[in-house]
């Protein structure tokens, strides 16, 4: 259950004043914004006027004390209108707050199962291209009631009876609409102290006072008494139950998504409590049980009730439910003002709210992701199909889209530029499915010719195996000659040994980047058939540039040590580093070491390098055997001679070891960052290097590399530095 506003112990006080301070004027905001819609949604959906009024009350109470979402608001939502509407014809006007009731359990029973998250599966673009269609459908209906008529069954009827409405239009309903819509579209423009007032209720104001003081007589809305009396018990099915289920489970799914989607952007516009989303169904469900069971319309979580909630300031769920009293009191005490509202007004509402359902950015998505055939046919779908008709096909589609987006491969047979052999490449998911195209293009290969079969796949069955196969075997029967290099993580060789099953991404780097050894015979022979199998295509082009000349862009100076690998720390390629290994990554200083010597003078005055590094690494056995006493003699005891400056200055008050004691580094490491310093200045005193660093600019830096973690650090003069920027930090300093 994620955290609500239940006030923990000792802070009922502040929990109070928050209410008073933010919740109660924006419960007042949320208000004048839910009245005209609940009222404009009963028209739409051809409910009882009063049916919207109940749905909002309920939808605020009952959610507001129930919900998961701290700061979502509920009540009738547009989204529904449509197959709301359907139902009612259908069934009639008792048998749909039946069906409301039924899909309420349904949703609860939702919600306790735990499969809130799997509504969220729906593709983003079929759930707009849904909203669309609504929006379409309902402002199709509502011109109709805008020129002074009656809305149709369907859209079809709405769209080809336009004409004929347009012939007999009432002037004064047209007119009192128009105000409607001209302030709806015009109300984002006004000045920012005006803005605070909600545009739909201003709208509505205007239009009625207008209504009531110009000739004319637009049809009002008609209410039988107060809330209380429309209130009525739902009436069960005379008979074919399958449709009514059918229709709950409908109601029941639309009601769901459109709830959780709209938690899920509320959650986006606050730093809150989270939404827990079961719990969020069960309190939809147990909405829509309460408003069926009175007479009221479905309930869902409503993004643009929602929007004004967070935008007013609430902090609790106490606004949603504070804004369902206050439109209980006023459905109960003002219930003459309502009926004043003519239906013409609420349909220029419901006119602008359903076009704002379209929103050109999600069709500039669609077309930029390569939806807009499943939005178009969506939308279709749901106008002049039914929602759920609509749903269900934009669903197939995109799943179809997606089947094609994935298994699809592409193969390719080309002779190479300058050459008698032939490339075939196939990259993708090689299947069945893939075998027209594969034979197609396999075809186009002459007889006799030597041919490289380049494989990045990552799904191979054994019909794709088996035709590449005996084309191979083929090809080479009249004399060709067939090598296959497969990059991919799916290889001819295991396709036969089970189920054919996807190759993850990260198994090809884990066989390229860890530590692995061949078995029996000689590792290094391995390891080059694997190279010559699988890499060296990739890295041929590159290095045949490479072939005459190199122009690396650093030194690198590290340790001998075989768990360092300087092109994969440091995510360079062929050509880039110019690499000096010896134990302990020491720097000779007085020409005593001839072959430093002529690498540095090689690499900076030849190559002309930008950068020289020093790296050092965590686990160093040569730091070890200072530190231990070290062997002495010739080999390694003369040469860890040479790092004797870095013992000596190993101690506590020198600011790079106390840097990397305070980093939790061992003794033998804070030695190995200590020396790296060392090193680094020795080499800022070389002749080479302080004439390259005057003249050019070259930069001079140290790294620790850290084994277990595989972290890198910068070494300083007066410590060590995390390193996350794309440069190094100490290499960007001029020295």
């Amino acid at each position: 259950m994620s955290r609500d506003t239940d006030s923990p112990p000792g802070r009922t006080a502040g929990r109070f004043d928050s209410l008073l301070r933010h919740d109660l004027p924006a419960s007042l905001v949320v208000f004048l914004v839910a009245l005209p819609l609940s009222l404009g949604i009963a028209v739409a959906s051809g409910a009882p006027i009063a049916a919207g009024l109940i749905a909002a009350v309920v939808g605020g109470v009952v959610v507001g004390l129930l919900g998961g979402s701290p700061l979502q608001v509920s009540g009738p939502a547009a989204g529904l209108t449509v197959v709301v509407a359907t139902t009612i014809s259908e069934f009639g006007w008792k048998t749909a707050c039946f069906i409301t009731v039924l899909a309420g359990g349904l949703q609860i029973l939702f919600g306790l199962s735990r499969i809130a998250r799997a509504a969220l599966a729906i593709a983003p673009v079929v759930v707009h291209a849904m909203l669309a269609g609504i929006g379409i459908t309902i402002a199709l209906q509502q011109l109709h009631v805008l020129l002074g008529g009656s809305s149709h069954s369907s859209a079809w009827q709405n769209l080809i009876q336009l004409p004929g409405e347009l012939g007999n239009l009432h002037g004064d309903d047209f007119f009192i609409g128009l105000v409607v819509i001209a302030i709806m579209l015009a109300w984002k423009y006004v000045p920012g102290k005006l803005r605070v007032l909600p545009g739909p209720l201003v709208a509505i104001v205007i239009a009625t006072v207008a209504s009531l003081v110009l000739p004319g007589a637009p049809e009002r809305i008609v209410l039988s008494g107060s809330l209380f009396d429309a209130i009525g018990l739902p009436g069960l099915p005379s008979g074919d139950w399958g449709a009514v289920v059918l229709a709950a489970l409908t109601i029941a799914l639309i009601a769901s998504v459109e709830s959780l989607l709209s938690a899920v952007a509320v959650d986006k516009m606050h730093t809150g409590p989270r939404t827990n989303f079961d719990r969020e169904l069960v309190g939809q469900g147990a909405a829509n049980m309460v408003s069926g069971a009175l007479g009221g319309l479905p309930v869902t979580g409503v993004i643009v009730r929602s929007a004004t909630n967070v935008q007013a300031g609430a902090r609790s769920r106490a606004s949603a439910f504070l804004h369902g009293i206050w439109i209980l009191v006023f459905s109960v005490a003002l219930v003459g003002l309502v009926q004043q509202i003519p239906k013409s007004a609420l349909a220029g509402l419901l006119i602008v709210v359903g076009m704002q359902l379209v929103k050109i950015g999600h069709i500039k998505l669609a077309k930029r992701t390569g939806d807009l055939l499943v939005y178009v046919v969506t939308v279709l779908g749901v106008v002049f199909l039914n929602l759920l008709e609509g749903v269900i096909i934009g669903l197939a589609l995109a799943f179809g889209l997606l089947l094609w987006r994935v298994v699809r491969v592409v193969v390719n047979a080309a002779p190479v530029a300058g050459t008698d052999r032939w490339l075939v490449s196939i990259d993708g998911t090689c299947t069945f499915l893939a075998l027209p195209r594969l034979s197609s293009e396999l075809s186009k290969v002459p007889t006799g010719t030597d041919v490289l079969v380049e494989m990045s796949v990552d799904f191979l069955d054994h019909a794709g195996y088996e035709a590449i196969h005996d084309w191979a075997r083929q090809h080479e029967s009249t004399g060709g000659t067939v090598e296959f290099v497969e990059l991919g993580t799916a290889h001819m060789a295991h396709a036969l040994d089970g189920p054919p099953v996807r190759g993850r991404a990260r198994t090809m780097l884990d066989d390229v980047l860890r530590p692995w050894r061949a078995g029996d015979g000689n590792p290094i022979a391995k390891g080059v058939a694997a190279f010559h199998r699988r890499n060296a295509h990739v890295v041929r082009p590159h290095l045949d540039e490479l072939r005459d000349t190199q122009n690396p862009h650093s030194l690198f100076l590290t340790c001998a040590d075989s768990r360092i690998v300087p092109n994969v720390i440091t995510s360079s390629g062929p050509g880039d580093l110019f690499t000096i290994r010896n134990v302990g990554n020491l720097v000779v200083p007085g020409g005593r070491d001839s072959s430093i010597e002529a690498a540095l003078a090689f690499a900076i005055d030849e190559l002309g390098v930008d950068n020289v590094v020093v790296c050092g690494h965590s686990a160093c056995g040569a730091m070890k055997a200072l530190i231990a006493g070290g062997p002495t003699g010739p080999g390694l005891g003369n040469w860890l001679v040479h790092a004797r400056p870095s013992l000596d200055r190993f101690h506590p008050d020198d600011p790079v070891a106390s840097a990397a004691a305070r980093a939790g580094f061992g003794v033998a490491d804070q030695l190995s960052i200590v020396n790296v310093a060392v090193q680094v200045e020795t080499l800022r005193s070389h002749p080479v290097v302080r004439r390259a660093i005057h003249d050019r600019g070259l930069k001079v830096s140290g790294l620790f590399f850290d084994i277990g973690p595989a972290r890198v650090l910068e070494v300083t003069p007066t410590g060590i530095a995390e390193i996350d920027a794309p440069e190094l930090a100490g290499l960007a300093h001029t020295h």
